[in-house]
């Protein structure tokens, strides 16, 4: 147990000890400073004693000599003792002594001083003792004296009576010395027992009531200073009193500033519409009766402040109205975190958009009926494209950043005409009240595309994505908010179906789709686990020797019911279901696998999505492909695409440092389709460019421009000591052209179709490498295909005819039969807008034109309204 612990079980026994034997003051608590105080009390009171003893002598007659030596001796040595206990309790050297110290040194001197007295007057004559009250009178007026000035300290006055008695019982031994010495006594030890006992309880109730009252001081003062609460008194008149320092330093000011000033000063009135009703502060003070928890606004805060003040009247016991007394507490940073609780449960933590709730009940308010009629609002659903490559590549933190800055733009576009909010994930809505034509939401849409389409800027990284866009619109697409929901939904994956960064309206057939489009997937989940999907091999050829290079490997899928289905459909489906990542590892060992079986010279090609070129395990999976076929990685070629830059970073830039160590090839595919091209190929290290074949179709037609741009692709892979390879050769003057503009590889079905494995084997057992161009003479424009009823004018005559397909620079026209090849006709292909034309072949009801100009294929998307059929 410690020194404290000690000494706080120790004081209150002593300071009992100290009030029952008169050392203390009842309800006063003992020190060694309060003890020497009241010494020096005694001994600025003690010359009293002498004075009274003198006066007793002098009023007895007795003389000062009388007594012989002995009494003269006695009558110095009282002298001396009295004058000790006036000045010795005065020193610093008595008062540094410990309490009881202090106290044993008076008790004897008391002792001698009444002692020295009665001796005294024992030394003087018998006859002159005895004719004054038996000489006991003199000795107990002293000493009533001397208790008088010791007050409630009993030991000293118990001491001097002793002292005073002693001598007169053993030398006069009558009974009325023993029995008045006996009365003295005993009458001073009950009554100091009794008023000991009475103080002492006393002092103990004292005590406890201080402790209580220190304690709950330092509960107030720590309640304060905490901040948690706070405390103010008013008069009658309502002014303040009292303020707590911690309310004055919230509001800067000083207490002493709000002292005097009325309470309602430093609130603001209350009002109906935050919850306070009629029963306001100022009416509670006004009518005199308590309140609880009323909350207040601050009104001389520089910021907004909330308070919540209780009160209760103060009444004397008279009845009489003193004023107020009460507490407070800070309600701002509840009602702070109200707020946020509130915003949080509406609106999306991330962005600061409406999240789903706030959306859905917006939604349901929008289209809930309106005197019997549903309420008019389209609905946009929108899902950001590629941006979970970017989530994946560049991290969590750096997506969320992208939805911000997406979330930023949709507001800007969108402005005050509708609701923008986000669904979850990379997933948004647009709520636009009231009715709105197809055309205005089609712009709007358009201007989202193209704003969200917009390079971004995360950490450093330029990234750029997409969005797609499904519209639904009440009534007419659904009268409930789960139906606009769904058929907006709808209209989204119909978007994204149709090749992404576009926007789709609701139609009835998207039922359809969405439920051909499952069960696609769930096929083609089936034939993957089945080995449903196989390879073909289209050859790559060199342009200068005209022997086969090498085969791009190209994903194939029979189904069982439908038959072959398009990559373009597939694909799709497996990277949005995830499944792309299990197929590309499958092609890839299938791939290498095959290789290894062809002449050495031959390389195979392979297509890497962005999800796998993104997993930092990818180059351990082409490792493990090449040395389980046991194939040389210069023959294998990686091709890659551009969409693989859209989070150019150091990860990129470390991956095709990896995949160049292993020793592949790297071929960049669709260049010039993409974004930032001659930014990266500086430094990515390709070893081949694929030009896409949208450039290559269509380059040899007169006044075509895409034999410039291939042009312009060789010269510059030539520069980097790439080589090219130029996809979609179909005719004749394509490949001549090609060959003319310096590609080193040519790649179409010029050279050949995709074949199977076992058609790749059966070849170079017959003819090795060598390939052979086997196509059409010249290239056309590209037809499409259409049934639309024209009108045709001829010689002043108008016929009716029907266009069965169509190209900008001509048509196969029915309806007229026998047509001579060279006849002019003028042909009304739109409302107002004419073509002349030239029959060049004619079979039957059929004949070939040609037009005299380039028509716009654009503009033929709708029929002229006249001639729609």
């Amino acid at each position: 147990m410690s020194l404290r612990a000690n000494l706080s079980d120790v004081q209150p026994r002593s300071m009992t000890l100290m009030v029952a034997l008169g050392l203390a003051e009842s309800g006063t608590e003992v020190s060694a400073s309060w003890i020497s105080g009241a010494f020096v009390h005694i001994a600025r009171l003690w010359p009293l004693i002498l004075i009274a003893k003198i006066s007793m002598i002098l009023l007895l007659g007795l003389p000062f000599t009388g007594g012989g030596k002995s009494g003269a001796a006695l009558l110095a040595a009282m002298i001396a003792i009295d004058l000790m206990l006036t000045f010795l309790p005065r020193q610093a050297l008595f008062r540094q002594r410990m309490p009881h110290v202090q106290n044993w040194l008076m008790l004897p001197m008391v002792f001698l001083s009444a002692l020295s007295f009665s001796l005294w007057l024992g030394t003087q004559p018998r006859a002159a003792t005895d004719t004054l009250f038996l000489a006991a009178v003199p000795e107990l007026a002293v000493a009533l004296l001397a208790v008088s000035i010791f007050g409630d300290r009993r030991l000293l006055g118990v001491s001097y009576f002793l002292g005073a008695l002693m001598v007169s019982v053993v030398e006069r031994t009558g009974l009325a010395q023993v029995g008045m010495m006996a009365s003295c006594v005993f009458v001073m030890l009950l009554a100091t027992l009794r008023q000991a006992t009475a103080d002492r309880d006393r002092a103990i109730a004292r005590h406890q009531q201080d402790l209580r009252a220190q304690r709950s001081d330092r509960l107030l003062q720590e309640h304060e200073r905490t901040g948690r609460g706070w405390f103010w008194e008013t008069d009658r008149q309502g002014c303040l009193t009292y303020i707590s320092d911690t309310l004055a330093q919230s509001l800067n000011l000083k207490a002493d500033a709000l002292i005097g000033r009325p309470i309602t000063d430093i609130v603001k009135p209350g009002d109906r519409k935050q919850g306070d009703g009629e029963r306001t502060l100022g009416f509670h003070l006004s009518a005199r009766t308590g309140f609880s928890d009323i909350a207040v606004c601050a009104a001389m805060a520089k910021e907004e402040r909330w308070w919540s003040i209780s009160g209760q009247p103060v009444f004397n016991e008279y009845g009489q109205f003193h004023g107020f007394r009460g507490s407070g507490t800070d309600l701002t940073e509840m009602r702070r975190s109200q707020a946020e609780v509130t915003r949080l449960a509406q609106f999306d933590s991330l962005t600061g958009l409406a999240n789903r709730i706030q959306m859905l009940r917006s939604l349901e308010q929008a289209v809930a009926d309106r005197h019997g009629k549903p309420g008019e609002c389209t609905l946009m659903m929108l899902d950001l494209d590629r941006f979970k490559s970017v989530n994946d590549t560049l991290g969590h933190p750096a997506g969320d950043a992208l939805l911000r800055q997406v979330s930023q733009r949709l507001q800007r576009v969108v402005g005050e005409r509708g609701l923008v909010g986000r669904q979850g994930g990379d997933e948004f809505k647009i709520l636009l009240p009231g009715r709105h034509d197809q055309a205005m939401l089609a712009h709007l849409a358009q201007a989202i595309i193209s704003a969200v389409s917009q390079p971004y800027s995360i950490e450093g990284t330029a990234v750029v994505i997409g969005v797609s866009i499904g519209i639904s619109a009440c009534p007419q697409d659904g009268v409930t908010a789960d139906a606009l929901i769904r058929n907006a939904d709808l209209a989204l994956y119909a978007a994204k179906g149709d090749g992404r960064g576009v926007h789709r309206f609701y139609s009835s057939e998207m039922h359809a789709d969405a439920e051909d489009r499952r069960q696609l997937e769930e096929d083609l989940r089936r034939a993957l686990a089945a080995d449903g999907l196989h390879l073909v091999y289209q050859p790559v050829v060199s342009s200068k020797t005209e022997t086969v290079t090498g085969y791009e490997a190209l994903l194939r899928w029979t189904h069982p019911v439908r038959g072959p289905i398009s990559p373009a459909l597939f694909i799709p489906i497996a990277e949005d279901t995830g499944l792309i990542a299990q197929i590309g590892d499958w092609v890839m060992r299938t791939a290498c696998l095959d290789a290894a079986k062809w002449p050495e010279e031959v390389r195979v090609a392979v297509n890497v999505s962005p999800t796998q070129f993104a997993n930092p395990g990818f180059p351990s999976t082409v490792m493990s492909a090449l040395a389980a076929a046991q194939l040389a990685p210069e023959r294998l070629e990686l091709e890659i695409t551009e969409s693989v830059f859209l989070n150019d970073d150091d990860g990129t830039d470390s991956m095709f440092a990896r995949l160049k160590s292993i020793g592949v090839r790297l071929a960049l595919d669709d260049f010039g389709t993409g974004y930032s091209s001659l930014g990266y190929l500086k430094k990515a290290p390709f070893d081949k460019i694929k030009i896409d074949q949208s450039f290559v179709r269509g380059a040899s037609i007169k006044g075509n421009r895409n034999s410039a741009i291939i042009k312009a692709i060789v010269s510059l892979a030539e520069a980097l000591g790439m080589d090219t390879t130029a996809e979609g050769a179909e005719t004749q003057d394509e490949l001549a052209l090609i060959r003319q503009l310096g590609c080193s590889h040519i790649q179409g079905y010029i050279y050949g179709r995709p074949m199977l494995f076992e058609d790749v084997m059966v070849r170079h057992r017959t003819i090795g490498t060598a390939a052979s161009a086997n196509g059409f003479k010249s290239s056309r424009p590209e037809r499409k295909t259409m049934l639309r009823t024209v009108a045709i004018h001829h010689d002043g005559h108008v016929y009716a005819g029907r266009i069965r397909n169509i190209s900008p620079t001509g048509a196969l026209v029915e309806g007229l039969w026998n047509v001579p090849p060279g006849t002019l006709f003028a042909i009304e292909i739109a409302e107002n807008q004419l073509v002349n034309a030239t029959s060049r072949w004619s079979k039957d009801d059929r004949m070939g034109v040609e037009f005299a100009s380039a028509v716009d294929m654009v503009a033929l998307r709708s029929p002229p309204k006249s001639m729609a059929s």
